[in-house]
């Protein structure tokens, strides 16, 4: 794919943060509590999500749609906060773009291998995820590594429900996190980015002495250490960071559903926004 969006990048511009829905404001959570002078730009492409069961050739031309939004709005860096979308395109993404791209994957993962004591690593992730072996592909490069992936696909359920506890959520988690109990594993990636928010069951779950890696968090820590390799970091000095919200579905769902990631500070969303 050739590249089509040459331009000089601002250094008061703000990240580009994409998902197919609303599991990259996880992320965006993330990047504000590491970044907290830095503006921000939120596509969710809700009205098409989840990208998961969808063919890759489907994922990869619908996020490149939202990428080129947010690249048209004027970010100085992309993230690719969804784990399929992130499968799907990042080689393209890079290619396509002057601004740097950073996707969820291959941070939790070099977190991982530097996390684990046993050299055994569980991944937990939606039923796409687990499908599209994109995780287990980028542990190839630490073959000593006993990795085994559990898809737990109910949880978004949970989570977009506000349900991130109590005893059916338990049962669940019990389910699903059983079979890397018996494998002793000793760290998991939170291959999902809606699952930062149940680590409180699935800590409990899999016991304090195992580590949980969220893929939101190190992603956050590799967006900083991308901006202030190329000096893109924006002055501590300058005025407040403003948020933007976009979706393509309604507005108003958005907004709710945003509260539960990022607190009321959420403001006006712009919805129905057409592919």
């Amino acid at each position: 794919m050739t590249s089509e969006r040459r331009r000089v990048v601002a250094v008061d511009a703000p990240i580009g943060i994409f998902d197919s829905g609303f599991g990259g404001l996880t992320v965006m959570r993330s990047v504000l509590d590491q970044l907290p002078h830095e503006a921000t730009a939120y596509f969710g492409d809700t009205a098409r999500a989840p990208y998961g069961p969808r063919p890759i050739a489907q994922t990869r031309e619908y996020a490149i749609e939202c990428l080129d939004r947010l690249v048209d709005h004027g970010v100085k860096a992309l993230v690719i906060a969804c784990n399929t979308a992130s499968a799907a395109v990042l080689h393209d993404a890079r290619e396509r773009y002057d601004v740097p791209v950073v996707e969820v994957i291959r941070p939790a993962v070099r977190r991982a291998v530097l996390a684990t004591r046993n050299d055994k690593v569980g991944v937990i992730s939606t039923s796409g995820t687990h499908q599209s072996g994109a995780y287990l592909d980028a542990f190839t490069a630490a073959p000593h590594l006993d990795v085994r992936s559990q898809p737990c696909p109910r949880f978004v359920e949970f989570v977009e429900s506000g349900v991130t506890s109590g005893p059916k959520l338990l049962d669940v988690a019990r389910e699903y996190l059983e079979p890397l109990r018996r494998a002793g594993v000793d760290t998991v990636v939170l291959g999902c980015t809606h699952y930062p928010l149940l680590t409180g069951v699935i800590s409990y779950v899999m016991g304090e002495g195992v580590t949980l890696v969220s893929s939101a968090e190190e992603t956050a820590k590799d967006v900083y250490r991308v901006l202030a390799d190329r000096d893109l970091l924006r002055p501590d000095d300058g005025p407040p960071p403003e948020h933007g919200f976009t979706t393509t579905g309604d507005a108003e769902e958005f907004r709710l559903l945003a509260r539960r990631f990022l607190g009321p500070a959420v403001g006006d969303v712009f919805g129905n926004v057409g592919g």
